[in-house]
C-alpha cells in the first residue's frame, strides 16, 4: 500500500519538534517512534537521513545535527540547538499573524498561496488569539500599482514622494518612467530620476504619494536599464565598508546578506559588507544584540556609541511629570 506524501509545510513541523522528542527517549526503537509521530518507519528513516545534514549556518561537523542509529534505535548525540519543542507565546503568533496578513495583502507577491495556507494553520493553533482585532489592509498598494502601471503605459511623467528607508526620508522627485518589473517578490518602477540625474529603482510600496503629468515621460539617452539578474542592490567599491564579528547567533547574516568577506576564527566569525550608507547600518546593527560586534569603520562605532549612551540617559532622567 503506497502511503500519500505529506505536504513539506508539515514535514518541517514535524522535523523541528523530532530532535526534541529523540533528546528526550535516547536509544528508542524507531517503529515506536513512527507510531507515535503518526508516521511509517520509512517515513521517519527518511526524516532521520534529511536532520542528518541539517543545523546551523557554517555547517561544520560542530554544527550539525548528530545521531546515532543501532539496527532499529536511534539517539541524539548533538542537537545543534533544536533541544526544545517549537511553541510560539502568545505575542510572537499574533506578530507572524499580522505579518503573514500583511503580506497577503501586499500586491505582486508571487506566493499568496503558500501564504494564506501559514495563516490558516497559525491563525487554527492560537485558538482565540487569532480573533484578535488587528486588521491589515494595503488597499493604496494595489491601486498605487495600477495606476503606476497605468502611467507608464500612457507615456507621462510622474511626479514622485518616495521613502527611502536607509536614510530614513521621504523626498520629491519627477521621474521619467522606463519600465514596470519584479524582482525578489517585490513590483518596481525603473525611471529616469531628474533629481540624481540617473536611472533610479523606485519599490511601489515605498511611493507615499505620486501624480501624473502632462508632461511626456522622456528618459534620456544615458537613461540606461539595470542588470536585474544578479538583484536589486548590487555593492561597489563607491559603498561604505562595514567589518563585523559575529558569533554563532548572527551568522544568518552571511547568507541574507551579501557579504565581500568571511574569515572563520573558531566560534566568531569576521566579515566585512558592503552598505548603502551608514545611517542604514546604524539602525540595522544597533538591534542585533551581543552576537554582533561592530569592529569598523570608527564612524559608524562613534554612531552606535552615541545612540546608545543616549538611549542610557532616557533610563537615568526620570519622566517629566
Amino acid at each position: 500500500m503506497s502511503v500519500p506524501r505529506t505536504p513539506s509545510g508539515d514535514r518541517l513541523g514535524r522535523l523541528l519538534n523530532l530532535v526534541p522528542y529523540l533528546l528526550a527517549r535516547p536509544g528508542i526503537l524507531i517503529s515506536e517512534a513512527a507510531t507515535d509521530l503518526g508516521v511509517t518507519g520509512k517515513q521517519l528513516r527518511e526524516d532521520l537521513e534529511l536532520l542528518w545534514v541539517c543545523g546551523l549556518p557554517g555547517y561544520g561537523p560542530g554544527d550539525l545535527i548528530d545521531m546515532a542509529i543501532d539496527g532499529d534505535h536511534v539517539t541524539i548525540s548533538h542537537d545543534a540547538g533544536m533541544d526544545k519543542p517549537l511553541r510560539l507565546n502568545p505575542d510572537e503568533a499574533l506578530a507572524l499573524i499580522v505579518a503573514l496578513r500583511m503580506l497577503a495583502e501586499t500586491p505582486g507577491i508571487g506566493t499568496r498561496d503558500a501564504i494564506e495556507r501559514a495563516l490558516a494553520k497559525i491563525e487554527n493553533a492560537a485558538g482565540e488569539l487569532a480573533g484578535t482585532p488587528v486588521a491589515v489592509r494595503l488597499p493604496a498598494n494595489q491601486k498605487r500599482l495600477t495606476a503606476v502601471r497605468t502611467a507608464v503605459e500612457s507615456g507621462h511623467a510622474l511626479q514622485l514622494t518616495y521613502y527611502t528607508p536607509s536614510r530614513d526620508e521621504s523626498t520629491d522627485r519627477v521621474v521619467d518612467p522606463m519600465r514596470m518589473l519584479m524582482v525578489g517578490g517585490f513590483n518596481y518602477l525603473e525611471a529616469w530620476c531628474r533629481r540624481a540625474e540617473a536611472t533610479r529603482l523606485f519599490r511601489i510600496d515605498r511611493i507615499d504619494a505620486f501624480t501624473e503629468l502632462d508632461e511626456p515621460s522622456a528618459p534620456p539617452a544615458a537613461a540606461v536599464p539595470h542588470d536585474m539578474s544578479t538583484g536589486v542592490f548590487r555593492p561597489g567599491p563607491e559603498l561604505p565598508l562595514v567589518t563585523l564579528r559575529v558569533g554563532r547567533g548572527g551568522r544568518w547574516i552571511t547568507e541574507y546578506y551579501p557579504v565581500e568577506q568571511v574569515v572563520r576564527d573558531g566560534a566568531e566569525w569576521q566579515v566585512t559588507m558592503r552598505v548603502t550608507d551608514l545611517g542604514w547600518a546604524q539602525r540595522f546593527l544597533a538591534g542585533q544584540g551581543r552576537d554582533v560586534t561592530v569592529v569598523g569603520p570608527p564612524e559608524l562605532l562613534e554612531r552606535i556609541r552615541a545612540q546608545a549612551v543616549a538611549a542610557l540617559d532616557q533610563y537615568a532622567s526620570p519622566a517629566a511629570g
